[in-house]
């Protein structure tokens, strides 16, 4: 660390009042905040990974920004059950989707239930290679698919430039450590349950190179982990009648008047 001038003059000035000084540029609160942020964020990743089955609700909201800069909002509702390694189900309903689907370990199958369609993709292996193949290959992320990772922790904390803890917060009325972190593309906070079952209440990423900075945040409530998780068979339920389409074609369908800036979505 290069010394100010301040400092250097108090460095010619060895009294205890001047070492104090000195040394709490070098041991700052700032510090041991981050130390104790990156600990709950590990105790959380922990915590997620050793549940076998786990359940939730969530609320959604997605900002996206207009060709004339204006930020508008997408608010959606759903639930998501979860059985470690390679099963998952989730649903989402809002005003231009109610979609669900389904992955058994080998098949994950869409229902686009306003559509009256559904579509099915062979992707054999985990959820970790699940998420991974829906981001990448047909830009479908998961609701929350960076806590449904077996490794939170491993996966989100190298890209960190900046870790702040921000004290306590209540979301649901559950009481919650409220952390904040950087990187160079997105700045997210977290809010975590306190107490023995440490899992995220609030999670919402600020997209720095979009004009508007547009947010998407989540808010779980709900939470069920092992015996008393909601989890069913994992299998899918094709509605009567519905007609089997690319899976690219099950989407959003926003209006004519929401036209987005550049590709931000």
């Amino acid at each position: 660390m290069k010394l100010s001038a301040g400092m250097k003059i108090m460095a010619a000035f060895p009294s205890m009042t001047a070492i104090a000084v000195v040394a709490g540029f070098f041991a700052t609160p700032a510090s041991a905040d981050e130390q104790d942020a990156r600990r709950i964020f590990q105790a959380m990743s922990d915590y997620l990974a050793s549940q076998t089955a786990f359940s939730f609700n969530y609320d959604a909201a997605l900002d996206l920004v207009t060709k004339e800069e204006q930020t508008v909002t997408l608010a959606s509702s759903g639930t998501a059950s979860v059985a470690r390694p390679n099963k998952i189900s989730a649903s989402r309903t809002g005003g231009f989707a109610d979609v669900a689907m389904v992955f058994d370990g080998t098949t994950l199958t869409f229902i686009g239930k306003n559509a009256n369609a559904y579509a099915e993709v062979d992707i054999p292996g985990d959820i970790d290679n699940l998420i991974d193949t829906l981001r990448d290959t047909y830009h479908r992320p998961l609701p929350a698919a960076d806590l449904l990772m077996a490794d939170v922790n491993g996966e989100l904390m190298p890209l960190v430039t900046d870790v702040k803890d921000l004290g306590s917060g209540v979301v649901g009325g559950v009481e919650c450590n409220h952390l904040a972190f950087r990187t160079e593309k997105v700045d997210w906070q977290i809010w975590i349950a306190i107490g023995d079952s440490p899992y995220p209440c609030r999670y919402t990423i600020s997209t720095k190179d979009v004009t508007g900075s547009p947010q998407y945040t989540i808010v779980i409530s709900d939470w069920k982990a092992g015996a008393d998780a909601a989890v069913g068979d994992f299998k899918a339920v094709i509605p009567a009648g519905a007609t089997k389409i690319d899976p690219a074609d099950i989407a959003d369908k926003l209006p004519e008047n929401f036209t987005l800036l550049g590709d931000a979505k």
